[in-house]
């Protein structure tokens, strides 16, 4: 239990609001709703209930998590509003719904998703390229997803474009379990 004058410790979710070709996609997104919500964490995301947004935040409030929407009104139709979360908040723009997030969360953690998932994943590390937060970014690589972003940032670093201490800002998890105590840690730790 967290003592009264402390927050409560949240990560941020970013993730698909599809549920992939793969069933792996789904469990792990489920799995990390659990693990968020077993280490007494809150979750932060998108506040949709589709994809793997959706059974991310199912299982994290099935587990007794706080769990925290943030969509945009624009969204709130197409990627339908999850109706059962501790909080929903209605922002104006994409903008404005990945400061919130990363204002709530005190790391972010992603899953699978498209491009605007890695649109936010993307910001977030740059983010933290530029000390404009030193909250951990986890990637957990369900059946190897992000193989071909982390070739990339390797390729990037040997083309002298990424720096080898920005390339390690981006931590890889292979389990959303993994991911959840690498977090744990890291936040507990001031790292």
């Amino acid at each position: 239990m967290t003592p009264p004058s402390e927050s409560p410790r949240r990560v941020a979710v970013y993730c698909g609001s599809a549920d992939g070709n793969d069933p792996a996609f789904l469990l792990e997104a489920a799995a990390l709703g659990q693990a968020i919500a077993a280490a007494g964490m809150g979750l932060v995301y998108g506040g949709a209930s589709i994809g793997l947004m959706g059974a991310v935040a199912d299982a994290a409030l099935v587990g007794g998590a706080e769990v925290i929407g943030v969509l945009p009104d624009v969204l709130a139709g197409k990627e339908i509003a999850h109706a059962r979360l501790s909080r929903l908040e209605l922002v104006s723009t994409m903008h404005q719904r990945k400061a919130r997030m990363a204002e709530l969360a005190d790391a972010f953690l992603i899953l699978p998703g498209g491009y605007g998932t890695l649109e936010e994943l993307l910001e977030a590390v740059t983010w933290a390229q530029l000390a404009l937060h030193a909250k951990p970014c986890i990637l957990i690589n369900t059946i190897g997803y992000w193989n071909g972003l982390l070739t990339f940032l390797d390729t990037a670093v040997a083309a002298g474009f990424l720096k080898s201490k920005n390339r390690n800002l981006l931590l890889v998890a292979d389990t959303a379990r993994n991911a959840v105590a690498l977090a744990k840690s890291l936040i507990d730790s001031g790292a």
